[in-house]
C-alpha cells in the first residue's frame, strides 16, 4: 500500500482516558471545529452544534451531573481539560423525509462524521480525545441549562495526553470488505 499521512495519522490515534493537567489552547479548539465545520452531512443540514467547556467551573458542574450514579465508569474525562458536546438539531426537512423513508438516523451519522473530523483534527496537533457515550445527557443539559428540545449526542474529551496506549488489533481488510460482491 502506497504511503500516506492520513492512514498513519488514523493508525496512530489513540482514545486517551488520562490527560496532563494543562489547558488546551483555543487556537488548536478552533482548528477541530472547523474541521467538524467542513464535515459533509445529509442535505448539508449539520443537525449539530458543538459545545465546547473549557471553564473548569462550568466543565466541573456539568461532570458532576452527567457522570455520577452508573454513569461513573466513564468519570475519568471530568479531569480533561476540554470537553466537545454534540448537541443534536433539528435538520432539514429534506433529510427528515430521507430518515423515514429509509428507516436510518442520518442526524446521528452525521454527528460521527462530525465528531470524527474533531478527533482526528485534535490528533493531528497533538491532542488526546476520547468518545463518550456513556453519561447522563439529560443531567448534564439540565446542569448546562440546555433547555428543551437539545440533546448532548455524544461528548468528547480533549486534553494533552498523559499515557500512550497500545493500538487495539484490527481485523484485516480481507475480513471486513471485498470488491463487487459479498
Amino acid at each position: 500500500m502506497p504511503e500516506s499521512a492520513f492512514l498513519a495519522l488514523a493508525a496512530a490515534r489513540r482514545s486517551i482516558r488520562r490527560y496532563k493537567p494543562v489547558p488546551v489552547e483555543r487556537e488548536k479548539l478552533a482548528v477541530c471545529l472547523e474541521a467538524a465545520r467542513l464535515a459533509p452531512s445529509a442535505c448539508n443540514a449539520q443537525p449539530y452544534r458543538f459545545l465546547v467547556l473549557d471553564d473548569p467551573a462550568l466543565r466541573e458542574r456539568f461532570c458532576a451531573a452527567a457522570f455520577s450514579g452508573v454513569y461513573s465508569a466513564t468519570s475519568f474525562a471530568a479531569k480533561a481539560p476540554a470537553l466537545a458536546l454534540v448537541v443534536s438539531e433539528t435538520g432539514k426537512l429534506s433529510a427528515w423525509l430521507g430518515n423515514q423513508i429509509r428507516d436510518t438516523n442520518f442526524r446521528l451519522i452525521d454527528i460521527g462524521i462530525a465528531a470524527e473530523h474533531f478527533v482526528l483534527a485534535a490528533a493531528e496537533q497533538g491532542l488526546g480525545t476520547c468518545w463518550i457515550g456513556w453519561f447522563d445527557a439529560k443531567a448534564g443539559a439540565k446542569a448546562l441549562g440546555l433547555g428543551p428540545g437539545r440533546k448532548i449526542e455524544v461528548l468528547l474529551a480533549v486534553g494533552y495526553p498523559e499515557e500512550a496506549p497500545a493500538a487495539r488489533p484490527r481485523r484485516p481488510a480481507a475480513e471486513f470488505s471485498s470488491y463487487n460482491e459479498l
